[in-house]
């Protein structure tokens, strides 16, 4: 049975690699005629970073101005984001209709990732991956390794050649 790919979930951290691994996710959307949702999650402040921050300012104030500041960084990835596809899709004949959303979220990657992927109904995941040491992933392990291992969906990781890195990522 050969498998319908509807929806492409296409994780990214806007890492160098990133106009990279896109562009698997933009060539299985154009040949399956699937729509690809883009997800980026980012860790909220740590306890002890909001801790300090409560220490020497009052705890109302701190709370604004980190809000202020996570609004604003979402909004930049969301234009990063938006720039990446137009830039991408340019010569697509369904160009920016191919991406279907954009979600940036302020949780865990690992979390938002599984969450988008069953709300969207994704078929395929598709995240890139560089090289780890052995003892890396085995101490602190992945975003890419823990999505492997947990998720229902498949998953295509697309290694990022060593070294490479677009400008504007």
């Amino acid at each position: 049975m050969i498998p319908k790919i509807e929806n492409i979930l296409y994780t990214t951290g806007l890492g160098g690699g990133t106009p990279y691994v896109f562009r698997y996710a933009l060539s299985l959307a154009q040949k399956y005629d699937a729509k690809i949702h883009i997800i980026h999650g980012h860790e909220p402040l740590p306890a002890a970073a909001q801790s300090m921050a409560d220490l020497y300012m009052f705890q109302e104030k701190a709370e604004d101005i980190f809000e202020k500041a996570a609004a604003e960084a979402e909004k930049t990835i969301t234009e990063r984001l938006e720039l990446l596809c137009s830039k991408e899709t340019a010569s697509d004949p369904l160009g920016r209709e191919r991406v279907a959303s954009i979600t940036v979220r302020k949780i865990q990657p690992k979390q938002a990732i599984i969450e988008e992927a069953e709300k969207r109904n994704a078929d395929l995941i598709i995240m890139g991956s560089h090289r780890h040491s052995v003892l890396a992933d085995a101490m602190l392990g992945t975003t890419t390794l823990k999505i492997l291992h947990i998720s229902t969906v498949p998953v295509l990781v697309v290694r990022i050649p060593e070294g490479y890195h677009e400008d504007g990522f």
